[in-house]
């Protein structure tokens, strides 16, 4: 989000945060190094979660809906619908409140991170961001949503 236009989309706090939760359920190396690890400053697999469907309510509904406002184009908020739909399955089946390593060592889980990083990698590309920079913590996401 370094070089991302933070303000060229109408809700670009609600994209700053789907791409965050995108992109922590999209690394596999950062959720061995931070998830596992329970290391501060990035919340856990259900703060991403949160952050992935709490304003946007695409729990209850497509992408779809807000494309021209968070999402730039169709495309973008397909992506969003099947990696929401493949991490809200897993968080269905082991709860809300459970252990991170009960999402990460879910058998479904690999194909919720592909599909995460798939979303992830097209709005980083398409906010101008490199996609394999390191995610964020949350003090820096808060930083980000507080300005422009």
């Amino acid at each position: 989000m370094g070089g991302m236009p933070l303000n060229d989309m109408p809700w670009w706090r609600w994209r700053s945060n789907v791409r965050s939760a995108l992109h922590m359920i999209g690394d596999p190396v950062f959720q061995m190094e931070v998830w596992r690890t329970g290391r501060d400053g990035y919340g856990d697999v259900t703060d991403a979660v949160y952050r992935l469907v709490e304003d946007t309510w695409l729990d209850n509904w497509s992408a779809e809906k807000y494309v021209g406002t968070i999402f730039r184009d169709s495309q973008e908020a397909a992506l969003v619908d099947v990696a929401v739909l493949r991490v809200l399955k897993i968080l269905h089946q082991v709860g809300a409140d459970a252990p991170a390593v009960a999402y990460l060592d879910h058998p479904a889980w690999p194909e919720a991170v592909q599909a995460a990083r798939e979303a992830h990698v097209r709005m980083a590309t398409a906010d101008g961001d490199d996609p394999e920079a390191p995610p964020r913590t949350l003090e820096v996401l808060a930083i980000y949503n507080r300005s422009a």
